[in-house]
């Protein structure tokens, strides 16, 4: 399967070495404004690709999208000094109004994977751009946050994050929601998993896991300057539940008709993934906090949206 990126920084460039490393799929096509970016991070995965795969990696230009199964969109602009969210969002819709006419005019049967943050606006301003269903037009979410969330917990308790069942829904952002109330160990309650082995989950304990993945990419960007290797992970995981059709249930963003009281508006809950795209919807059972804080997650997500001009 063909695979296309669009941005070659560290979030493109990322996503194609994870999908490179994980060789589940064919080709893989670069494609950046700066060509000579796009031709030395396609050049660098590829010499690594020998030791594990056999992925074809390159650079190209938008027409080199054809026959791409699913395209990646990780491009956008810096914030200015002195420049708003609002303005950088203005900006970002506008690089993305070029960006999706140029993939579209070379694929319209690729799946969208938006990237660019933040990323349930963009998920928003892509669908209308592109005019595709929403099911295959998938923000990466807060596929990355529940990944944070499972490997907290799973620390804490001493078990693998991948025996964690546990979501953040929501914005990808401030506002989004750690749902405790229906996190499983296993198939085990996490508070009654918690007592049995003598761990248990206080507020202090919560409170930290809580700071830990709010306020991961903060600390990140403090000490590197940018946020790349979980991220580029996390598409990479999104693009094998599309190519291998799965049928995965992933915390994806994607524009969802009604959350919470809230119309039309981009943000994560659990999705089934497979070939054609998003396949359902999971809303999961919460308790009466978590479902107020998803409301106002859902509000201020389509407040941003309703104030953009593009």
């Amino acid at each position: 399967m063909k695979v296309g990126i669009v941005g070659a920084g560290m979030v493109g460039g990322s996503a194609g070495y994870a999908l490179a490393m994980m060789g589940g799929v064919s080709e893989i096509v670069l494609v950046d404004r700066n060509e000579a970016l796009a031709r030395a991070q396609a050049e660098d995965i590829s010499h690594a690709v020998p030791f594990v795969s056999a992925t074809s990696v390159r650079s190209g230009a938008y027409d080199d999208l054809a026959g791409a199964r699913i395209v990646i969109l990780a491009a956008g602009v810096s914030q200015k000094p002195g420049e708003t969210r609002l303005e950088l969002l203005e900006r970002n819709a506008e690089v993305f109004r070029e960006i999706v006419g140029a993939v579209g005019s070379a694929t319209r049967e690729a799946i969208l994977l938006i990237a660019t943050n933040p990323v349930d606006i963009m998920t928003d301003v892509a669908t209308r751009l592109s005019g595709l269903p929403p099911q295959r037009v998938i923000g990466s979410g807060t596929i990355l946050d529940t990944a944070r969330f499972r490997s907290l917990i799973g620390r804490h308790l001493g078990i693998a994050p991948q025996s964690v069942h546990a979501y953040v829904l929501g914005e990808h952002g401030d506002s989004e929601v750690l749902a405790w109330s229906n996190a499983r160990a296993g198939s085990i309650g996490l508070e009654t998993f918690a007592d049995q082995i003598g761990k248990r989950l206080d507020a202090t304990v919560r409170q930290s896991i809580d700071d830990g993945v709010r306020n991961a990419a903060y600390r990140i960007i403090s000490g590197k300057g940018a946020t790349y290797y979980g991220i580029g992970a996390g598409l990479a995981r999104i693009v094998k539940a599309i190519a291998h059709d799965q049928r995965d249930v992933l915390s994806v963003s994607i524009m969802t008709g009604m959350v919470e009281g809230v119309p039309d508006v981009a943000l994560s809950v659990p999705r089934v993934i497979g070939a054609a795209g998003v396949l359902a919807d999971l809303f999961p059972e919460l308790d009466r906090e978590e479902r107020a804080a998803l409301r106002r997650s859902a509000m201020l997500i389509k407040e941003a949206t309703e104030s953009l001009r593009f």
